[in-house]
C-alpha cells in the first residue's frame, strides 16, 4: 500500500465492523454514573413535557367551556414549573456532557499520542508526518459533538418517542397509525443513502489527510521552495489537493443534509393527513369521535414525535461521519509495535562498552538488504569509526545497535548480552546518540541540551557545552543558556545545532557514545578544538563515529570501510592507508591537492 505520498489516498487496514463502535463504548464507561444522572433529567424532564399538550386539550376541551379558571389556572402553573425544570436540566446536561465528551476527547488524544511515541522508526519512514499529525488533531476533533451530546440526545429522545407514542395512543389510536405511516419510506430511504454516505465521508477523510500532509511537507521545506523559486508552482498544487478536498466535504455534506429535508416532508405530508383526519371528525363524518382540544393536543405530539426522529437521524448521519475518523484513529492506535520488549525481557545491567555483531543481516524493505551477514566485534573503550558512501548503511548499523529497528537475523551482543532479550528504556538510557538530523526543540539553550538527562544540574549542562566548545557562542547570545530558541532551531546556524546537539548527547553520560556525522555542519578551526574535548570526552568509553570528513576519525581504534551491505575493509588509518584500498581512495579524493 502506497502511503509515502500526498497525492496518494490512503486505505485501510481493516474495515470497519461494529465492534469499532462497541470500542468507542468503552471510553465512556468511566463515566456511566454522571450520564446516567443526567439522562434521568433528560427523561424526567421529557416526561413531564408530555403532559403539557394534555393540559392544553383539558383546558380547551373542559376547563374553558365549563369556565372553570381555578383549574385553567392550577395547569398553566404546573405548566410553568415543568418548564422551569426542564431548563435547569438541560443546563446541567449541557455542562455535564461538554465536559464529559471533552473528557473522552482528551484520553484518545492521549492514547495515540502515547502510541505513536512507541512506534518504531519504520512506522514514520512509511508516511507523510502529515497525515499522522491529522488522526491526532483532526479526526478527534471531529468526534466532540458526537460523545458531547449526541450519545445523551439519542438515548433521550428514543423515550421521547416512547413517552409520544403512548399518548398518543392513548388519545387516538387511528390518528397515531396516519402519524406512523410515514416511518416505513423514511427507513427505506435511511437504507438506500447510508453506503453512500459512509464512502463519502471515508473519501472526504483521505482528501483531508492528503491536504494536510501537503500544508506540513510545504512549511517544513519552505526555505527550499523559496530557493528554487516554487512558490507559484507549489500553490498550484495546494489547489488542487484543496479542491479536491472541497469536493469531497460538499458530497458527504450533501449526503448529510438530504436526510432532514426528507423527514420534514413525510412529517408535513403526515401532520396534513392528521388535519384532514381531525376535521372530519369534528365535523362529525367520521366515527372517531374527535374534539378541537383533542386535535391541538394531536398536532403538539405530532410536532413532538418528529423531532426526535429529525434528532436521530441526524445522530444516524454524526455516526457514519464518525466512523470514517474512527477507522482511522484506532488503526493507528492497533499499529503493531514491531520493535519491542520481548515477554520475558529484564533490565540491561550497567554496561560496560563491549559491543559485537554476529551475522547481522538487515533490510528495510523485504528482499532488498541493506546489510548482510555484518560481523565485527569492539572491546570497552575503543572507539570505531564508520565511513563509506552514502547509502551503504553506516547509520543502519548504529541504529540497530540502539535498537531503532529489529534485525532480520543474527545477533548484537552487548557485553554478552542479547539487546533483543533486554527491555529497550534500559538499553537506550545507557547510551548517548547524536543523529544525523540535529533537531532543536522549542525551548531554551539550556532545556535542549538537558533534555540528554532532565537530572542535570546547570553546571554539569554549562560543562557539556564547554567541552563541545558550545559555551562560546552560547553566552554571546542576548540572553545565553536562557535565550529562546525555535523549533527546529531556525535561530541557530547548522554548525551551532550539531555543537548542542553534541552537548545533549554527552550529558547523559553514557556508556556507549554514538556520533552519526556529528562535525559535518561544523568549520574546521571549531572541529580542530573540539577534537581536544573528543579525546578528554571519548577515553574509557565505547564510541562508534560516522564520518565522511576523515579528519575526524584518524585517530579511531578501528576503522570500517562500509558498502554493497558489508565491511569491505577495517583497520586502523595507518594501516588502511598501506592498503591502498577503497579508504586509501577516499582519503587521497579528500587531501590530494
Amino acid at each position: 500500500m502506497a502511503r509515502n505520498r500526498y497525492d496518494i489516498d490512503e486505505t485501510l487496514e481493516d474495515q470497519f465492523d461494529i465492534k469499532q463502535i462497541k470500542r468507542l463504548a468503552g471510553y465512556i464507561k468511566p463515566y456511566k454514573k454522571k450520564m446516567g444522572i443526567v439522562l434521568f433529567l433528560m427523561l424526567s424532564s421529557s416526561a413531564l413535557g408530555m403532559f403539557i399538550p394534555k393540559f392544553l386539550q383539558m383546558e380547551m376541551d373542559i376547563y374553558i367551556p365549563g369556565k372553570d379558571i381555578d383549574k385553567i389556572v392550577l395547569l398553566s402553573l404546573m405548566a410553568v414549573i415543568i418548564v422551569v425544570y426542564q431548563v435547569i436540566s438541560t443546563r446541567i446536561k449541557i455542562s455535564v456532557t461538554t465536559r464529559i465528551g471533552q473528557d473522552i476527547i482528551h484520553q484518545l488524544r492521549e492514547d495515540i499520542f502515547k502510541h505513536l511515541q512507541e512506534l518504531p522508526f519504520s512506522y514514520y519512514d512509511e508516511r507523510p508526518h502529515g497525515k499522522i499529525q491529522v488522526r491526532v488533531v483532526n479526526y478527534v476533533n471531529s468526534l466532540s459533538d458526537l460523545l458531547s451530546n449526541g450519545i445523551l440526545n439519542t438515548i433521550t429522545d428514543l423515550c421521547n418517542l416512547v413517552f409520544i407514542l403512548v399518548f398518543m395512543f392513548a388519545m387516538s389510536f387511528k390518528l397515531t397509525l396516519v402519524c406512523l405511516c410515514g416511518l416505513p419510506l423514511l427507513a427505506a430511504y435511511i437504507i438506500i443513502i447510508k453506503r453512500k454516505q459512509r464512502r463519502a465521508w471515508q473519501v472526504q477523510s483521505n482528501k483531508q489527510s492528503n491536504l494536510n500532509a501537503y500544508i506540513a511537507e510545504s512549511i517544513n521545506g519552505i526555505r527550499v521552495t523559496q530557493a528554487f523559486v516554487r512558490e507559484q508552482k507549489n500553490t498550484d498544487i495546494f489547489n488542487d489537493l484543496s479542491r479536491l478536498y472541497r469536493k469531497s466535504w460538499l458530497r458527504a455534506v450533501y449526503f448529510n443534509f438530504a436526510m432532514s429535508p426528507v423527514v420534514d416532508i413525510i412529517s408535513t405530508v403526515t401532520t396534513a393527513f392528521i388535519y384532514v383526519a381531525g376535521v372530519y371528525g369534528i365535523m362529525g363524518k367520521s366515527s372517531a369521535g374527535i374534539g378541537v382540544g383533542v386535535i391541538f393536543a394531536f398536532t403538539a405530539y405530532i410536532s413532538r414525535f418528529w423531532a426526535p426522529v429529525n434528532t436521530i437521524a441526524n445522530f444516524y448521519n454524526s455516526v457514519l461521519t464518525a466512523v470514517s475518523y474512527l477507522e482511522r484513529i484506532f488503526e493507528t492506535i492497533d499499529e503493531p509495535i514491531n520493535v519491542k520488549d520481548c515477554p520475558d525481557a529484564t533490565d540491561m545491567p550497567g554496561i560496560t562498552g563491549d559491543v559485537e555483531f554476529r551475522d547481522v543481516t538487515f533490510s528495510y524493505e523485504d528482499g532488498v538488504e541493506v546489510l548482510k551477514n555484518i560481523n565485527f566485534s569492539v572491546k570497552h573503550g575503543q572507539c570505531i569509526a564508520i565511513t563509506g558512501p552514502t547509502g551503504a548503511g553506516k547509520t543502519t548499523i548504529v541504529n540497530l545497535l540502539s535498537r531503532f529497528y529489529n534485525v532480520d537475523s543474527g545477533e548484537i551482543l552487548v557485553d554478552g548480552i542479547d539487546i533483543s532479550k533486554v527491555k529497550i528504556n534500559s538499553l537506550r538510557k545507557q547510551m548517548g546518540v547524536m543523529m544525523q538530523d540535529s533537531f532543536i526543540f522549542s525551548g531554551t539553550i539550556m532545556d535542549n541540551i538537558r533534555y540528554g538527562n532532565k537530572e542535570a544540574s546547570d553546571e554539569e549542562v554549562i560543562e557539556a557545552a564547554k567541552t563541545v566548545c558550545a559555551h562560546d557562542f552560547i553566552i554571546n547570545m542576548e540572553d545565553g543558556y536562557n535565550t529562546q530558541v525555535n523549533e527546529r532551531g531556525s535561530r541557530l546556524s547548522a554548525g551551532q545545532r550539531q555543537l548542542v546537539s553534541f552537548a545533549r548527547a554527552l550529558l547523559a553520560n553514557p556508556a556507549i557514545l554514538i556520533l552519526d556525522e556529528a562535525t559535518s555542519s561544523i568549520d574546521t578551526e571549531t572541529e580542530i578544538i573540539l577534537q581536544k574535548g573528543l579525546e578528554r570526552l571519548l577515553k574509557g568509553r565505547t564510541s562508534f563515529i560516522i564520518a565522511h570528513r576523515l579528519s575526524t576519525i584518524k585517530n579511531a581504534d578501528m576503522i570500517m570501510y562500509i558498502d554493497k551491505g558489508g565491511i569491505q575493509e577495517s583497520g586502523n588509518h595507518s594501516g588502511l592507508l598501506k592498503k591502498k584500498g577503497l579508504y586509501y581512495n577516499l582519503y587521497m579524493s579528500q587531501y590530494q591537492m
